[in-house]
């Protein structure tokens, strides 16, 4: 997924996807769109989505066709996430 970003698949059920993400301190994502709906909630550190700091007990919905710019964890976290799974375009 990223350097320093560690993802675990949960769980897969009616087209959706649950994963815990862990991330190390100053641990990022690249500039990304949503195909879908995403879900996350930080269970623990800290989260910076587009400038926004998430804490514990936090919960985030990004919407279909938003684009984060800016994601990452100065502090390391981890958070669970609920998505659809990445499907390669044409697959």
């Amino acid at each position: 997924m990223a350097a320093g970003v560690q993802v675990r698949d949960v769980a897969i059920t009616g087209g959706l996807e649950l994963q815990i993400v862990r991330m190390e301190p100053g641990a990022g994502f690249p500039r990304h769109a949503h195909g879908s709906p995403e879900f996350i909630y930080i269970l623990e550190g800290e989260l910076v989505q587009n400038g926004q700091r998430l804490g514990p007990g936090w919960a985030s919905v990004s919407g279909a066709g938003t684009v984060d710019e800016d994601v990452h964890s100065d502090t390391g976290c981890t958070f669970l996430l609920v998505d659809r799974p990445f499907q390669p375009e044409g697959g």
